[in-house]
């Protein structure tokens, strides 16, 4: 009797073990294709909100006065004005987790490629974007780059365009 009391309890307990809990971590699920379709809008020059909390806060490169969804679209549209194409490559990895406060984000590692409307040059960036969801809407949104490449490049264009105008006023 001892004997099947104990391999009951040892069944039991293989069972209680096989138990799994929500899913932690995934490569696949509805909040990851809500990221992939804003990264396709972005390509497309696509700018809709719908996706986002009319709450939502956007952070690029700052922990500081967030961006509410429509003005980052608009950030967005501005920056276009910079560029005679551009947009994030294909093969991009993505991960949903879910935090221990059962918060649900995911992560994406995106490299950009842009052409610079002035001079042609063609710069590649390598972006991390984060994004807290609550309720199937995007809530938080964390964007880090180093922007530093095309910044000297616009300030190089920027100082022989001043240079040219100030030859052309000495004339």
């Amino acid at each position: 009797m001892k004997s099947i009391i104990l391999q009951c309890a040892l069944v039991a307990l293989i069972f209680g073990a096989c138990q799994q809990g929500p899913v932690r971590y995934t490569q696949n699920s509805p909040e990851i294709d809500t990221v992939k379709n804003l990264i396709a809008n972005y390509n497309s020059k696509n700018f809709d909100t719908s996706m986002y909390a009319d709450t939502s806060k956007t952070f690029y490169n700052t922990r500081e006065n967030p961006l509410s969804p429509s003005e980052a679209m608009d950030y967005h549209k501005q920056t276009d004005n910079n560029y005679a194409s551009r947009g994030f490559m294909d093969d991009q990895e993505y991960e949903m987790v879910l935090t221990d406060d059962g918060e649900t984000w995911v992560n994406c590692w995106l490299d950009w490629k842009g052409t610079l409307a002035a001079n042609g040059k063609e710069m590649t960036i390598p972006i991390h974007l984060t994004y807290q969801f609550v309720d199937g809407k995007i809530v938080r949104e964390y964007g880090y780059w180093d922007p530093t490449e095309i910044v000297m490049e616009l300030q190089k264009i920027e100082a022989a365009a001043q240079m040219a105008e100030d030859q052309e006023q000495t004339e």
